[in-house]
Order: structure tokens, then C-alpha cells, then sequence
């Protein structure tokens, strides 16, 4: 195995099959980054979402997908210009692994491209001496998934940061506050008629414990963006506390769990998950 990679999987706690993908889909997931970043994505592009979190700002928490956007509205924008640096980066290190558009079924402001590749080839290329583990269902094939919008809302504000492995890179990225905004967004109008996000939920949870404050102007626009509200509409703080606790009211917490479940390792933390749970923490939304 790369030495690379055997010193970023230092990192991580491994105890069983799940763990393994996790750490396997993670590392990927930093390899990508890196090629972007040689490939001068970020100077013109942000990463966002809970992936962004969890990298950055130590959310304790998998996330599986790659979100990012630009920073200027650019119809034209190509992503796969930028393909031939990941490729490049993920080979370096050994693995095999394709990349593809996915071609879009209607109009929209977000194009998404996937890395595939055999689960079980990287899972014996990351941890060599596990040949004669048993793996179940999880090793469905390996898909990295990640997205851009290429016609965001205005109001974000960015920051860059840097990272050493697998090798010294900087990436910008939204600043906590706009990232908190981009997550409540998500809790509000996310399509959750096939399952709820408990993800969502739980990231959350983690920006208010982290008394993060939200950028109040990106959420505005995400939610006029979304037809959730008209741009006339009144908006504050107290507006936006009272649609958040509408939405509590209606989520189902046994599937809100069951979501994050396979993502995190204290699972005693969601057992105080209920509607009086959430209406009482976001009081403390500012």
C-alpha cells in the first residue's frame, strides 16, 4: 500500500466492515480534492455541505457526498475540464478508479459526476491483511459522488484552508456560518418523501452545540431561490426559527435515526431526538 495512504489511515478508528469503507470512501474523497485544487478548481469554485464539515471543522460524522459551487453564476460551466487532474491524482496512489458525467433528466442548476470503482479491490489495497475477511451487502460498488451549482444564491462568504496530505493543497470553502446557512436550507427543503435526512439533523445539532451563528442573507436567498418565500416576504431570525420548528413538528425521528446511524459512532447521542428536543435547541439559533 502507498505509504500516503497508510498515514492517512492512521487517523481513523478502525473496528469492523463499516469503518472500512467510511475511511476508504473518506481518503477518496481528499484524493479528489486534491486533484482539484491542482487542477485551479477553487479559483472559481467552493466546497460545501456536511463532507466540508466533517473535513474541516471536525464533524464526527461520515458524509458520502461532495458538494461545491461557484462562486460567480456560470451556465457554461464544463466540471469535466477538471477530470483529467482527479484522474490523475487517484492513480498516482494506485487506485482504479473512472469518472463520468451523469447526464442531467430535466434542466437544472446542478451538475454531478460520479468516480466509480470495484469496492472490494480498494478495500484489500487499503487494508492488505484483511483478505480473508467476510464482506456483506456494504460492498455494493464504490461511488463517489459530488456536485456543483452553477447558479448559486448570493450571500456566502468563503475562506480558504489548507491541508498536507496526501500532499500540501488549499481549498476554498464556505466559512461556517454560510455552511450552517447551506444546512438549514437543507432541513427545510429537502425532498424527504423517500427518507428523512437524519444527517441533516444531526449536523444540526453540531453547529449549535459549536455555537455557530448562520448567515441569515444566504439562507434568505437559498429559500427564495427554493419558492419556500417570496423576496417581499418579512424574514429574520424569529421567522426563520418559527419555519424550522414547523418542519420539527413533522419529521419522523425513528427514520431520522435510522439514517445516521451507519455514519457516526456515538449512537447514544440521538436518543434524546424528538420534536421538544429540536423546538427547545433552536432557541438558541442566532
Amino acid at each position: 500500500m502507498n505509504n500516503i495512504i497508510e498515514q492517512m489511515l492512521e487517523s481513523y478508528e478502525i473496528k469492523n466492515t463499516n469503518d472500512e469503507i467510511n475511511a476508504l470512501k473518506e481518503i477518496i474523497q481528499e484524493l479528489i480534492l486534491s486533484g482539484l485544487s491542482r487542477g485551479g478548481f477553487f479559483d472559481e469554485a467552493a466546497f460545501y455541505g456536511g463532507t466540508a464539515l466533517r473535513i474541516f471543522y471536525k464533524l464526527d460524522r461520515f458524509s458520502e457526498d461532495l458538494d461545491f459551487c461557484l462562486m460567480i453564476p456560470n451556465k457554461d460551466f464544463d466540471l469535466s475540464k477538471y477530470f483529467s487532474f482527479i484522474e490523475k491524482e487517484v492513480k498516482s496512489y494506485g487506485l482504479n478508479l473512472e469518472i463520468s458525467t451523469k447526464k442531467k433528466s430535466k434542466e437544472s442548476n446542478i451538475t454531478s459526476a460520479f468516480l466509480k470503482g470495484d469496492t472490494l479491490e480498494h478495500i484489500l489495497k487499503f487494508f492488505p491483511s484483511k483478505e480473508e475477511h467476510k464482506y456483506d451487502h456494504l460492498l455494493k460498488n464504490l461511488k463517489i459522488k459530488f456536485e456543483i451549482d452553477i447558479n448559486p444564491p448570493l450571500g456566502a462568504t468563503y475562506e480558504m484552508k489548507y491541508k498536507l496530505l496526501p500532499s500540501p493543497h488549499q481549498i476554498r470553502l464556505y466559512d461556517k456560518e454560510s455552511l450552517f446557512a447551506g444546512k438549514i436550507h437543507a432541513i427545510i427543503c429537502r425532498n424527504w418523501k423517500s427518507r428523512v435526512k437524519g444527517r441533516d439533523l444531526y449536523d444540526y445539532v453540531f453547529f449549535l452545540a459549536n455555537n455557530t451563528k448562520v448567515n441569515l442573507e444566504l439562507v434568505r436567498n437559498k429559500l427564495i431561490e427554493s419558492n419556500f418565500i417570496k423576496s417581499t416576504d418579512q424574514f429574520d431570525i424569529e421567522v426563520l426559527k418559527d419555519i424550522l420548528i414547523s418542519k420539527f413538528k413533522k419529521i419522523d425521528y425513528i427514520e431520522a435515526k435510522e439514517d445516521v446511524i451507519p455514519f457516526i459512532k456515538d449512537v447514544d447521542s440521538l436518543n434524546l431526538w424528538n420534536t421538544e428536543f429540536f423546538i427547545n435547541i433552536t432557541d438558541g439559533l442566532n
